[in-house]
C-alpha cells in the first residue's frame, strides 16, 4: 500500500511521516510538498504537490491508495485549496483520504472551523472512503511563545476561564500516522483531544512554577486582544480569528473528554506540564 501524506515539510507532516517509518515499510511512504528537495531528509519518495496548482495534482498522486490531506496554512481560499486535492485524489483513484480537521467540526460556530466544516462536506460528497480526524487546539499555540510572555510579564487571551483539552503536535501526528496505516480506520470520524484540561490562568501558573518568574494571565476584551495581536504583526483577519477562538471556548467548543486520542496512541497523551517544560527549553 502507497500512503502519500500532504504538507510534508511541515512540522505535522514531517512528525507524522517519521512515526508512519516505524509502522510500515518506508518505500511505500510518499512525501508530497510544494517543493521536493525540502522533504529530501525524510528517507521516503519525494513528489511536489502544490495545493493551488490542480492541474499537476493527479499525476503527483499516481499510484496512491491512502492520501493524508493535511489542512492547508493558507487561509487564502482554503476551501478552495483543499478541494483541489480532493478532486485530485478521486481523478487518481486514491481509495481513502484522511483529513485534519478540527474539533466538532460539524457543530461549532467558531469562525475558524468553517472552512473545516466545508472541505468535510466536499470530501463527504465526492464518494471517497475516508477517515477524519478533528484534532483540537495545539499546546504549542501557547507554549511556542511562552518566553515572549515572560519577556512582557503576562500571558494574555480573552478565554476568560474556558477550559481548553488541547494535545501537543506530536500526540496529533502520531495518530495520523496510525490511522494512516490501518485501513480499519476507514469510515470513522474521530474528535482528538488530550486527556488534560485546563484554563490559561492555570497554563499560566504552571510556567510560573517551572521558570521561577511570576506570570500572571491577564483576559482582556476581544476588541484590545485583537489590537495588540495586530500590534505584533498579524494581519487583522487571522487576528480576528484567534480572538473567535477565544471568546467561543468558553461554550466548550475545544473541550473534549472523550479520550478517542489517548486509545488511538495506545498511551496518555502529552501533560501540559511537560509541553511546557518543552516550550521553555
Amino acid at each position: 500500500m502507497t500512503i502519500a501524506i500532504t504538507g510534508a515539510s511541515g512540522q505535522l507532516g514531517r512528525i507524522a511521516i517519521a512515526h508512519l517509518k516505524t509502522l510500515t515499510d518506508a518505500a511505500g511512504i510518499v512525501a508530497l510538498a510544494r517543493d521536493p528537495s525540502s522533504v529530501a531528509d525524510l528517507g521516503v519518495a519525494a513528489r511536489g504537490f502544490d495545493y493551488t496548482r490542480p492541474e499537476t495534482l493527479p499525476d503527483a498522486l499516481a499510484g496512491v491508495q491512502t492520501l493524508a490531506l493535511i489542512s492547508s496554512s493558507d487561509f487564502n481560499d482554503r476551501v478552495g485549496q483543499h478541494r483541489n486535492v480532493i478532486e485530485a485524489a478521486r481523478a487518481a483513484g486514491v481509495g481513502r483520504i484522511i483529513y485534519t480537521s478540527i474539533l466538532k467540526a460539524d457543530s461549532s460556530p467558531m469562525l475558524i472551523a468553517q472552512d473545516h466544516r466545508l472541505t468535510e462536506e466536499i470530501i463527504a460528497a465526492s464518494g471517497l472512503s475516508a477517515t477524519i480526524l478533528r484534532n483540537g487546539w495545539y499546546t504549542e499555540n501557547w507554549t511556542g511563545t511562552l518566553g515572549a510572555a515572560l519577556d512582557a510579564g503576562a500571558l494574555i487571551g480573552s478565554a476568560g476561564s474556558a477550559r481548553f483539552t488541547p494535545a501537543t503536535r506530536r500526540d496529533f501526528a502520531e495518530a495520523l500516522a496510525i490511522v494512516a496505516a490501518d485501513a480499519t480506520h476507514a469510515g470513522q470520524t474521530y474528535e482528538l483531544a488530550g486527556d488534560e484540561g485546563f484554563t490559561l490562568a492555570e497554563l499560566a501558573a504552571e510556567t510560573a512554577r517551572q521558570s521561577g518568574k511570576a506570570l500572571p494571565y491577564n483576559d482582556l476584551p476581544g476588541d484590545v486582544y485583537q489590537g495588540i495581536l495586530e500590534g505584533f504583526g498579524l494581519p487583522a483577519g487571522f487576528a480576528h480569528m484567534l480572538v473567535d477562538v477565544d471568546l467561543k471556548a468558553a461554550d466548550g467548543w475545544l473541550e473534549d473528554d472523550s479520550h478517542t486520542l489517548s486509545r488511538l496512541l495506545d498511551r496518555p497523551t502529552t501533560r501540559m506540564a511537560d509541553a511546557v517544560t518543552a516550550g521553555l527549553a
